[in-house]
């Protein structure tokens, strides 16, 4: 797997520094964005002490003209991973007869910056990689999103998350049966709790939870093995599809019973 050059959305924190990190080696260009710029310097600097040439970008994933011009600008890539997101749950109603809800701010939020921001990565990385020759593998480029188990199940304690990940996961899988005709390989990541800062104020026990080094390392072997579908902890997602399986309110009385995503449990999501 030829990987001189990747592009790691949201390698500030989480999963997407974590990769940064371990990519990181003398002859490879890295190159990084994210939001947070003392978070970012301090991935860039790291990377950099590995050896890499490293190329950090302040910016979000959801300024499409951006995003376009910063992925353009990196004449060709080998690898693309698009790890930036943001996650949140219901709130506890003002009143008991209204029923928890998500504010709209929040909803437009995370659709923003889980769906549209990972189209404004993969699109334009998309006509880069077709502009490219293929090597002697065959292949032009890959590209991988981050979706989640939520994303396999209509859970009433993260219903953005969970529609944004689905559309995430669907959009990658039913679009690489295409793109690896032009020989351009798409992933999705269907990972389950992972101990990133984003899940570090959950207030609920975290089943499957996976320390971050361990699902870089999975996530890695699943791309040097062109899995379509990297998926862990796999008893997990199985659990999911099975429960998305059953009539709705059979699925809607065991989640709303659990503690797991239970409303006022996640923080507030980012809105900046």
């Amino acid at each position: 797997m030829t990987l001189n050059s990747v592009l790691i959305t949201g390698a500030s924190s989480g999963m997407g520094r974590a990769l940064a990190c371990a990519l990181a080696r003398p002859g490879r260009r890295l190159w990084l964005g994210g939001r947070d710029p003392a978070r970012l310097d301090a991935t860039a600097r790291y990377c950099a002490g590995q050896g890499a040439e490293v190329h950090a970008t302040l910016g979000d994933v959801t300024d499409s003209h951006a995003m376009n011009t910063w992925v353009r600008g990196t004449n060709g890539l080998d690898l693309v991973l698009a790890c930036a997101g943001v996650t949140g749950g219901t709130h506890v109603a003002p009143s008991p007869d209204l029923g928890p809800y998500e504010p709209e701010a929040q909803v437009r939020r995370i659709f923003e910056t889980d769906l549209t921001g990972v189209l404004n990565t993969v699109l334009p990385a998309l006509e880069v990689m077709r502009g490219q020759p293929r090597g002697d593998d065959g292949v032009r480029g890959r590209i991988c999103a981050i979706s989640s188990v939520a994303g396999l199940v209509s859970f009433p304690g993260t219903p953005s998350y969970s529609a944004a990940k689905a559309a995430v996961d669907r959009f990658m899988v039913a679009s690489g049966a295409n793109t690896r005709k032009a020989g351009i390989l798409l992933s999705s990541v269907v990972c389950g709790f992972v101990d990133t800062p984003m899940v570090a104020r959950n207030a609920f026990p975290m089943p499957g939870l996976t320390d971050v080094d361990t699902a870089c390392r999975r996530i890695l072997r699943g791309l040097a093995r062109n899995e379509r579908r990297i998926v862990f902890p796999r008893w997990l997602a199985l659990g999911s599809r099975m429960m998305d399986l059953l009539p709705i309110r059979v699925a809607e009385a065991y989640y709303l019973r659990q503690p797991s995503g239970a409303p006022g449990t996640m923080p507030q999501t980012d809105l900046s």
